[in-house]
């Protein structure tokens, strides 16, 4: 069906630029300020292991994607046929396209104060207006928004796994980041977190 050529190869395309936008991004902010906007903390840390998960299932992701443009791997991603439909599949790329949407603005509403991880040498400005006087993890919303899209646009027992290991991860790590902010920025984020709730 012309649905399912095209999500496929919106996916493997899709994954394949996300990767060039965030590896260039964080080349780009280096190359300018001098210091990495990514931090994965110590060897065998809680967040650096969250950080290893995370990788390990985002390359997994683009690879499958890459593959499915290519050979016919579905059987093996354990497909969920009944919601494996065209309405299903196009959610899919619409709430992929939200998801990135939100995450360039945010990227784009820090600037130079976007981090990746916790940064503990090159402490940023505390950030709680705009999407931040909302929610305290708008950034982590946008990732986990894009991983139901990946879910919906590939209904798969693989997508599943990536959807609900991938939320673990991402609440781990908002509350490691939590921590770690309250320790840097003391009684204004306190204030803060009183204020705004984790999620919505």
């Amino acid at each position: 069906m012309a649905v399912d050529l095209f999500t496929r190869h919106f996916l493997g395309s899709f994954f394949l630029l996300i990767g060039i936008l965030f590896a260039c991004r964080a080349l780009g902010l280096y190359a300018r300020l001098g210091f990495s906007h990514i931090n994965y903390g110590k060897s065998g840390t809680a967040t650096w292991w969250n950080r290893q998960l995370f990788n390990v299932f985002r390359a997994a992701i683009l690879l499958v994607c890459l593959a499915r443009m290519a050979w016919p791997i579905d059987p093996w991603l354990g497909v969920i046929g009944w919601l494996y439909q065209p309405p299903v599949l196009l959610t899919g790329v619409l709430v992929l396209l939200a998801s990135f949407g939100l995450a360039s603005y945010l990227q784009a509403y820090m600037h130079a104060d976007w981090r990746s991880g916790i940064d503990r040498e090159q402490k940023p400005v505390l950030i709680t207006s705009g999407p931040y006087a909302r929610t305290r993890n708008p950034l982590f919303l946008s990732v986990m928004l894009g991983q139901l899209g990946f879910f919906l646009a590939l209904p798969s027992l693989f997508s599943l796994v990536c959807l609900l290991v991938g939320a673990w991860v991402i609440r781990r790590q908002a509350l490691a980041e939590e921590a770690a902010l309250a320790e840097l920025y003391g009684e204004p984020y306190t204030h803060y977190r009183q204020q705004v709730p984790r999620w919505l």
